[in-house]
């Protein structure tokens, strides 16, 4: 598990070389990388995976696909379906899932990047199943007492300075696997 701080540029690196460690350790156990951005732009707390999603959409790279955006979100109503499409569309796909959390006070802003699946909803009472293999996880605003009004009264800086860094850190990891690659291409 990794902490990254939502305010400090050096913290791209840090994401980044977290993110990459970890899907390092699943080479060869997956064909494509799926990013599913999950939340709603219906909350302004909610929208991290949107925001996310939004910005990675226009990455166009090999074996890689993003769900949820700003326009077409993945959350609770659909999250079932865009997992089963997913699991229909490729063979072995690495999937990484992103979403806000709530936390306690020390810990907003935080994101956290682990090696295992997320479990959407949680914060808010609900049980929507696991997703992914990696998460990467935006602590928004504080937990434990009226969770939905929190999540409506969550700055919205605060979420787009999250998904700054998590945007330029996915894109930082990927271009790594990328260069990885092309080295083992030309030493073919």
């Amino acid at each position: 598990m990794t902490y990254v701080a939502h305010y400090q540029s050096k913290e791209i690196n840090k994401a980044s070389d977290a993110l990459l460690n970890y899907i390092e350790d699943k080479r060869g156990d997956y064909s494509d990388i799926v990013i599913v951005c999950i939340g709603t732009d219906r909350s302004t707390g909610d929208s991290l995976g949107p925001l996310v999603g939004e910005k990675l959409k226009r990455v166009k790279k090999p074996n890689f696909k993003v769900y949820g955006n700003l326009k077409e979100p993945v959350h609770a109503i659909n999250l079932n379906s865009t997992m089963d499409h997913i699991k229909n569309t490729y063979s072995k796909p690495l999937i990484i899932a992103i979403d806000a959390s709530l936390g306690s006070s020390n810990g907003v802003g935080k994101i956290i990047i682990r090696d295992e699946p997320l479990r959407p909803g949680a914060g808010v009472n609900k049980d929507l199943g696991e997703v992914g293999d990696i998460s990467i996880t935006g602590i928004v605003n504080v937990g434990g007492f009226m969770e939905y009004f929190v999540l409506q009264n969550t700055r919205l800086h605060v979420v787009e300075q999250m998904a700054g860094v998590i945007v330029k850190g996915v894109k930082k990891a990927l271009k790594q696997i990328e260069l990885q690659v092309e080295q083992q291409v030309r030493a073919i």
